[in-house]
């Protein structure tokens, strides 16, 4: 079967746990033999080392679709002018503009793509339509999130074909929009539940939620864990000489970087743990980079500074490199997230891990058995649970050990694949 994939770009400044999925997820099916093309949105993919969206066209270009937002007359131009906005080196520009934006201001812009042909970007929306019907023809449109679901509807009434959606942390990009816009952004996709034939969850908890909040059958809920590329992954036994704790995700205040950080000083109280190391990786958009410059001068305040890194690289190399370095991994997200693709990298080089009960970590840790679950609520809780591994090493490799053995078995890449195709099979 011929698969379209269409995928929001990045600029490749963080740690982004969809675009990752999504590029390790193309790259499988075509490992498979697939016929499958990934269409990418905003900007150009780039992504860890995968070379995926080939000479495809860049579907409504960052530029075009902001200036459509902000100005009437930019919704009327000709396509010559557009597809000037849409050149690679302008893109670029866009992709480092990226970096800046917070997603509290981009509540209008959101709900404008989600109203799709009657949102103001409706001349991208007839484009991707166009060359959709003349060059592609595939069997299954695979849309990588519900933020998208604005294109569902004419995508399915022009092509012809099954509509499918991956859905993974939309509440994260909606919950901080400033006035009702979240709520606005969950009606609209709610709307757009019948234009869908399967929607894939990555986890039970997250089913559930969007289930409820977008009315969603349940006939046409599949979940599919998130599934990491296996290969080249080493294990040597995890060190605690001396033991280092480890950060890896967007350095962000959101995914609770601050409080691994006031975690560590904390710790580092206790003079069995004195020697202890902090490392941090996962990259930052523009306005991280005060946060975590405060969070620095914190430890330095509190004389640690010393004994904590935060690294640049996050490249897949580096992530496999990060994870030889490091005893435990924590990202303490008080609000959590529908999986936490940080969790099976960890476990696969036999790191446990020590995540809050939020969303949907306990599910993946209980499933994995590969670390500890902590009451949020509890302001000694995180603390408590990393002294408990960190001053019980056995106890600590025993935990990554059968993590890394359950994440082999349970959430490769290619598993992620073959439950795929088993949901585009039911619908072709």
């Amino acid at each position: 079967m011929k698969v379209v994939h269409i995928d929001p770009g990045a600029g490749g400044t963080f740690y982004c746990q969809n675009c990752m999925r999504d590029c390790a997820l193309v790259h499988a099916l075509r490992k498979q033999g697939q016929d499958i093309i990934m269409v990418p949105m905003y900007l150009p993919i780039l992504i860890d080392s995968y070379e995926i969206s080939g000479d495809v066209p860049v579907f409504f270009g960052g530029i075009n679709v902001y200036l459509q937002q902000q100005f009437g007359f930019f919704r009327k131009t000709p396509r010559w002018l557009d597809k000037l906005f849409d050149s690679h080196w302008m893109l670029r520009i866009a992709a480092a503009r990226e970096a800046t934006t917070e997603a509290s201001s981009l509540g209008p812009i959101t709900l404008s793509m989600l109203k799709g042909g009657d949102g103001n970007q409706k001349k991208e929306l007839a484009r991707l339509v166009e060359w959709l019907v003349d060059h592609e023809k595939p069997d299954i449109i695979h849309i990588s999130n519900a933020l998208l679901l604005g294109l569902a509807g004419d995508l399915k009434r022009a092509v012809g074909v099954p509509i499918v959606c991956s859905l993974q942390d939309e509440q994260t990009w909606l919950v901080d929009m400033e006035g009702d816009y979240e709520q606005q952004c969950w009606d609209v996709m709610a709307s757009h539940a019948d234009d869908v034939d399967a929607f894939i969850s990555v986890s039970d908890w997250y089913a559930q939620e969007t289930t409820e909040r977008m009315s969603i059958p349940p006939e046409k809920m599949h979940v599919v864990p998130l599934g990491i590329d296996l290969s080249d992954r080493e294990s040597p036994p995890v060190s605690f000489d001396p033991p280092v704790l480890g950060y890896l995700s967007k350095m962000t205040e959101s995914l609770g970087l601050g409080l691994l950080v006031d975690a560590f000083i904390a710790l580092k109280k206790n003079p069995e743990l004195a020697v202890l190391k902090l490392r941090v990786t996962g990259g930052q958009m523009g306005p991280d980079v005060t946060y975590v410059n405060s969070l620095k001068k914190k430890l330095v305040t509190a004389g640690v500074d010393a004994d904590a890194e935060f690294l640049e690289g996050f490249e897949p190399d580096h992530r496999r490199d990060f994870m030889q370095t490091i005893s435990l991994l924590s990202v303490p997200s008080p609000r959590g997230e529908s999986f936490g693709m940080f969790i099976a990298e960890a476990l696969a080089a036999g790191v446990p891990v020590v995540q809050p009960d939020t969303g949907g970590y306990p599910e993946v840790v209980n499933a994995t058995g590969g670390g500890l679950i902590y009451d949020v609520n509890d302001p000694d809780g995180l603390v408590n649970a990393l002294e408990s591994l960190l001053l019980d090493p056995d106890r600590a490799r025993a935990m990554g050990q059968q993590g890394r053995d359950v994440v082999n078995e349970q959430y490769g890449v290619d598993r992620m694949a073959d439950d795929v195709v088993r949901v585009y099979e039911t619908l072709v």
